[in-house]
Parts: structure tokens; C-alpha cells; sequence
């Protein structure tokens, strides 16, 4: 069977872990950890890069950040991982889930604007297979209305809108290192913060709600609790594996993006499907290729039927149970589940190969001529 997915690995990790093993600090902000937040600091250019035990748990850190609680309301794209809410609802906020675009199946500007009350608190994003949403228009929009503006940005590591880094954009910014990411550590995430004044209080959050970081810098004699805060630090261990595949990141992304153009390639003259649609305000990092299609659940089973795993994606969060009761949609779903219906992703994975993305393609197009 061809996986859908293969966590990266290039063979250097085993190496830089035992090194890691070897060193007397196995916990957060350790030796390696301060390689990857150096690399994301540079890569990305922005204020500060906090390594997180997830993308959940960076997304956690912002919801703290600005504050939200009871009374109010988050707006996000329906269609997006349950990660992007349950931050928010957990501290009591109301989600107000928007229509997307169905060209990018990013978060529609216009239904932004709709979904938009006197409660709104902060607009959160996802860039959806690493393709940007419209920045210019979320930012202006946030910045009318005074609204905090939080990119998920789960699946964007390398990918840009207009030649920023995604996740620089807004205030804050997130990043996985899933095993299902371009660049893994298994389990892992970031925090990218744009604000320089919020990086003090983002350390304090981090750990564990103490001035800890101030304490090992010897800004002060002993750390103490100072705010709200929770445990959101990677093990230096993660951060070994993590610390290869940065350093190794432009090579990964060549690999990726060589298999992406050739499934655009073969299927681009298929009448019967939709691909993906890049913006030229883009520039993507090929972490998933995906088709349009009516013919999903069938087609998935023909390419089980020749050992190939095909998925679908998302249900939207607006029609699960916990969606109805933490949050509502604003305004029509025009295309949000409609759209999300006809999605299948292909195997995509660092060294998946051109024969296996041929195998892949014939028959998707030998689906559609039988």
C-alpha cells in the first residue's frame, strides 16, 4: 500500500538525538531548541519564535495572550483542524465559524466582514495546504475594527504572501511539526510572535506562568508565578529531530515541490477534477496536493482497490456537536461543505518518488476514462 503520509526523515536525526541524550538538559529551551528557534527567527525574521509541544499548544499561548475569554467572539474559517477552536473555547469565547473561499479553501474576506459584531475579538486564519489566505484584506479589515489577527499557519513553514513568511504577518503566528508536517519532530509546534511588546509575557505563559526565562538570563535573584501559564515547552530531545530538518529545509522543500508540479502536471489536463489554484500573491511549499472531485468515496476505494490511500480532509467544525455548541456559523455556508465534500489528497511525502507519483496520477486518470 502507498501511505498518504511518511513522517520526514533523513537519516542524520539518530546522530543529533544521541548528542542530545549526552547533554545534562533533556527539557524545553535547551541547546537544540535554541538552534531551531534561532533558524525560525532568521528564516521567518520576526520578533521571536517559541518552541511549543504542539501547534495546539501555540495556538493555546495566543488565546492567552490577547486575553479571550467569556463574552468574546473568534472569528475562523469553519473549515480547519478542531486545534483552531478549542483554543479559544477553552477559555470561554464564542466561535463564529466563516465561509471560505473555494478556490483556496482559505477563510473568505467578505464573510469576515459579515461575521463581524461588536464582541469580535480577534480574526485567526488558516492557511490552508500552505497557500496564503488574502492578507491585505484580513489586515485591513482587523485593523478597522481594532482586532487582534492570529495566522495558523500549521501547514505554512516556507511557504509566503507577497514575500512575507507566513505567520509574520498578524500579530501572532503558529507552525506544526507533526509527523504529517513538511518539517517533524513527531509532535511539536511554534509560536511566532510579531509583537515585540508580548514576547515577555509570551515566555512567562510558556513556562508555566514564571519569570523563569528572566531567572536563567539573571535579570532577577529567583523566578516566581507571575501570570497565567502552562507547561508549552519541547523537549530538547524533539527538538534534535527538529533541529536536522531545518537545517535541511530547502532541500526537503525542492523534493516536495518537484512531486507537487508533477501531479499538477499530469492532472491538469482532466477535465473531470479540480487542483489546486495558487494565488500569485503566493508562493506555496507543496504540503499537500489535492483533487476536486464528486466522485470521492468511489474514487478513494478504486485507488485502495490498487494499494494507494487517498483521504479526504476536514469535516467543518460548524456541523459537529462541539462546533453547535461552542460556536455558530456567520452568515451562509455557501461553500464551506460543499467544497469540503469533493476533496481527496493524494500520497504526498519527502521521497515519495517520481515512479510512485506517476503510479498515483495514472490511476486517478484511469478512474475517470473507465
Amino acid at each position: 500500500m502507498i501511505p498518504f503520509n511518511k513522517p520526514c526523515y533523513l537519516g542524520e536525526e539518530d546522530e543529533t538525538i544521541s548528542r542530545a541524550l549526552q547533554n545534562n538538559k533533556l527539557s524545553g529551551n535547551g541547546h537544540f531548541g535554541k538552534i531551531c528557534t534561532d533558524w525560525l527567527e532568521n528564516q521567518l525574521n520576526c520578533e521571536k519564535a517559541l518552541l511549543t509541544p504542539s501547534c495546539t499548544a501555540a495556538l493555546e499561548l495566543t488565546a492567552l495572550l490577547i486575553d479571550a475569554g467569556p463574552g468574546d467572539e473568534i472569528i475562523m474559517p469553519s473549515y480547519t483542524f478542531v486545534s483552531t477552536a478549542n483554543a479559544f473555547a477553552l477559555r470561554g469565547a464564542s466561535i463564529r465559524f466563516a465561509d471560505v473561499d473555494p478556490a483556496t479553501m482559505n477563510i473568505s474576506p467578505s464573510a469576515i466582514k459579515q461575521a463581524i459584531t461588536s464582541k469580535t475579538k480577534a480574526i485567526v486564519v488558516v492557511h490552508y495546504a500552505g497557500v496564503a489566505c488574502d492578507m491585505d484584506a484580513v489586515m485591513n479589515i482587523a485593523q478597522r475594527d481594532n482586532l487582534w489577527v492570529i495566522e495558523d499557519a500549521a501547514q505554512g513553514l516556507m511557504s509566503s504572501y507577497k514575500g512575507k513568511p507566513l505567520g509574520t504577518i498578524g500579530h501572532f503566528g503558529t507552525i506544526s511539526f507533526h509527523e504529517t508536517k513538511n518539517y517533524t519532530c513527531g509532535e511539536g509546534g511554534a509560536l511566532i510572535i510579531n509583537d515585540i511588546d508580548m514576547i515577555e509575557r509570551a515566555e512567562i505563559i510558556q513556562e508555566k506562568g514564571t519569570n523563569r526565562q528572566q531567572f536563567f538570563r539573571g535579570m532577577v535573584d529567583k523566578y516566581s508565578w507571575r501570570d497565567i501559564g502552562s507547561s508549552y515547552l519541547l523537549s530538547d530531545i524533539n527538538a534534535a529531530y527538529l533541529s536536522v530538518q531545518l537545517h535541511n529545509a530547502k532541500h526537503i522543500l525542492t523534493d516536495r515541490m518537484h512531486s507537487w508540479e508533477s501531479y499538477f502536471n499530469a492532472l491538469t489536463d482532466v477535465d473531470e477534477i479540480g487542483i489546486p489554484f495558487i494565488p500569485d500573491s503566493c508562493t506555496h511549499n507543496a504540503h499537500m496536493f489535492y483533487i476536486k472531485t464528486d466522485d470521492g468515496p468511489d474514487l478513494i476505494d478504486y485507488l485502495a482497490e490498487h494499494d494507494i490511500m487517498a483521504v479526504t480532509h476536514y469535516v467543518p467544525l460548524h456541523s459537529s456537536h462541539a462546533g453547535q455548541l461552542y460556536g455558530e456559523m456567520a452568515g451562509k455556508d455557501q461553500h464551506t461543505t460543499m467544497e469540503s465534500e469533493r476533496i481527496v489528497r493524494l500520497p504526498l511525502y519527502y521521497g515519495i518518488g517520481d515512479e510512485t507519483v506517476d503510479y498515483v496520477a495514472s490511476h486517478v486518470k484511469s478512474y475517470f476514462r473507465t
